[in-house]
């Protein structure tokens, strides 16, 4: 039976792994602590562009950088844009405050209370990118939504509470299945398999 290429993703995100799993199941997909455990080192993965494609790009050169064997790097940058807030928290979206999802979740339902729904417009962007020692390739997919007034749904992780569909679901009220079918993630995911093809 032939080896699968192993993936390195720049992340330790349970709930995007399992989503980089579930797409290139075809791989041998490893996080970023797996990896450390194995070199018994830590690796520097930085994230100071002003984009989300930058940021992408920048966590995976960095990590091949570093490696002395030609890996296939992932990683991915991604985050949720307030309109009104002037794109707030962007891609700041991970590191704005520091506190588990759910409570950042609640700080910005509470920067945006005055709000009226017509102007709570919300972008979720998902920019993801690969390299090794002699390419790299970024994507860039996003879904556009409405910023919920309380949070809602229990299936997903990140700001899926809060970002309202067209159809009036969170993200994380739908199913896995249903929101694969949606997330920019997954477009940005089957994109760059491209890439590796």
């Amino acid at each position: 039976m032939e080896e699968k290429t192993t993936i390195l993703v720049a992340s330790n995100n349970k709930g995007k792994i399992k989503e980089i799993k579930d797409i290139f199941d075809n791989y041998n997909i490893i996080s970023l602590s797996e990896l450390e455990e194995r070199l018994q080192t830590k690796l520097e993965v930085n994230e100071n562009g002003n984009s989300f494609s930058e940021n992408a790009l920048q966590k995976v050169i960095d990590l091949v950088k570093q490696l002395d064997e030609n890996v296939i790097c992932m990683g991915d940058d991604s985050g949720i844009s307030i309109d009104a807030l002037d794109g707030f928290p962007g891609i700041h979206t991970q590191r704005w405050m520091n506190a588990d999802d759910h409570t950042k979740n609640l700080a910005l339902l509470e920067k945006m209370k005055d709000i009226p729904d017509n102007l709570r417009t919300c972008h979720y962007t998902t920019a993801i990118a690969i390299a090794d020692k002699y390419v790299s390739n970024v994507v860039e997919c996003t879904l556009d939504g409405t910023l919920t007034r309380e949070v809602i749904g229990q299936n997903g992780f990140g700001f899926d509470e809060i970002f309202r569909l067209e159809n009036g679901k969170t993200l994380a009220e739908l199913t896995n299945e249903e929101k694969y079918a949606i997330s920019p993630r997954k477009k940005a995911l089957e994109k760059i398999k491209k890439f590796l093809v």
